[in-house]
């Protein structure tokens, strides 16, 4: 009864998941890569395989690398680029957003990424919950014609955020819609219903076992949040320098 006229996206990190996702009976999928770093943009492959084999709306991520969201000249192209794809695929809806240094949100450039999504719905993502003052976040964003911002109440749960939640909803009046993601489970679903949200973001993901090598690919130190991996030039020379002398 609860369920009627509320949408659960899921966040399908592969094809397999969009299957599932639409097979289970969601009704949106946000599509991206790595949930584990936060989630990345997911390949154009991919892309082209679930837009086409999936019958249910697909959004997607819109996010070159992990880590935070300010980004240079180059990634802000890749990322135009990625959307420009996505609108060649008809892809549903984009989900992005740019911050400055000073984790206010960029509305220039997220101004430029909502123009480019141009028929495709768009929604500001987590980043959201990096921002230094929620509602003047929702004003700005309102401004720029966001259609909904994917929020955990700026908390590590979206339940934990439930009180700031109700106040976005409040103020927000459904331009654009809030989106209440993190943490959400069936057991505090019912909170959100309650609450007046039509829209729910989940992961819904569980773990399987997977071939283990004889030893790790994964770099654990490099993939912490407050880190971004680059290619050194110096290292490079030095390897240059090593092969020719």
């Amino acid at each position: 009864m609860y369920f009627r006229d509320m949408i659960l996206e899921i966040c399908a990190n592969s094809y397999q998941s969009a299957i599932v996702a639409q097979n289970a009976g969601a009704q949106r999928i946000e599509l991206c890569s790595e949930l584990a770093l936060g989630g990345i943009t997911p390949s154009h492959g991919l892309i082209e395989k679930v837009v086409s084999e999936v019958d249910i709306p697909v959004y997607v991520l819109i996010r070159p690398r992990s880590g935070d969201f300010t980004y240079y000249d180059d990634e802000f192209d890749v990322m135009l680029r990625d959307i420009a794809f996505c609108r060649n695929m008809k892809v549903a809806g984009i989900v992005s957003g740019v911050l400055h240094s000073d984790l206010t949100i960029d509305v220039e450039r997220t101004q430029l990424l909502v123009d480019a999504s141009g028929g495709m719905t768009f929604t500001f993502h987590r980043a959201f919950d990096w921002t230094p003052n929620a509602m003047d976040s929702l004003s700005q964003l309102q401004k720029i014609g966001v259609d909904r911002i994917l929020t955990s109440g700026q908390s590590q749960t979206a339940q934990a955020g439930l009180f700031l939640l109700k106040a976005l909803l409040k103020k927000a009046k459904n331009k654009p819609i809030i989106l209440p993601g993190g943490g959400i489970r069936p057991i505090n679903i019912g909170q959100f219903i309650e609450a007046g949200f039509k829209e729910i973001h989940a992961s819904a993901s569980n773990t399987i076992s997977s071939l283990e090598g004889t030893f790790p690919m994964h770099n654990l130190q490099a993939i912490q949040q407050n880190l971004q991996t680059y290619s050194d030039s110096e290292k490079i020379k030095q390897l240059l320098d090593a092969m020719y002398s």
